[in-house]
């Protein structure tokens, strides 16, 4: 189902840190299903709910209307992206992620930071 009001200023749909975040959740929730089940409601879950944030407040702040609050949103995703790089260097000192397994995710996050960022300044630069 689409979102008909998310088609007049912006379409998240067609912007690719919309598409790279939702691969990269997906990804993220394979990921972690290696993860003990202790943490089931502790580190996976706050890394999965930081994770689907990402691509969440994108669709959201794009719903919004604007472009300064569009902007917001991107910064809230981007703080999200921080927070899930930070959840995935715990799992990796705590063994719950080896080398490779956290390279790859914390290389596809850097580059969804970067276009998070590269968002941002576009909607907020001076026409």
């Amino acid at each position: 189902m689409r979102c008909g009001i998310c088609f007049g200023v912006h379409d998240y749909r067609k912007l690719d840190v919309w598409t790279m975040s939702q691969r990269f959740v997906r990804d993220l929730y394979l990921a972690t299903q290696s993860f003990p089940t202790r943490e089931q409601f502790g580190l996976t879950r706050q890394l999965r709910r930081a994770a689907v944030s990402i691509p969440s407040n994108i669709a959201e702040g794009a719903g919004r209307g604007g472009r300064k609050e569009f902007a917001r949103f991107i910064r809230i995703a981007a703080g999200s992206a921080c927070e899930v790089d930070t959840h995935l260097q715990i799992g990796l000192d705590l063994g719950y992620l080896d080398f490779e397994q956290h390279a790859r995710p914390g290389s596809v996050l850097e580059t969804i930071k970067a276009r998070l960022g590269g968002l941002e300044r576009s909607l907020t630069a001076k026409p």
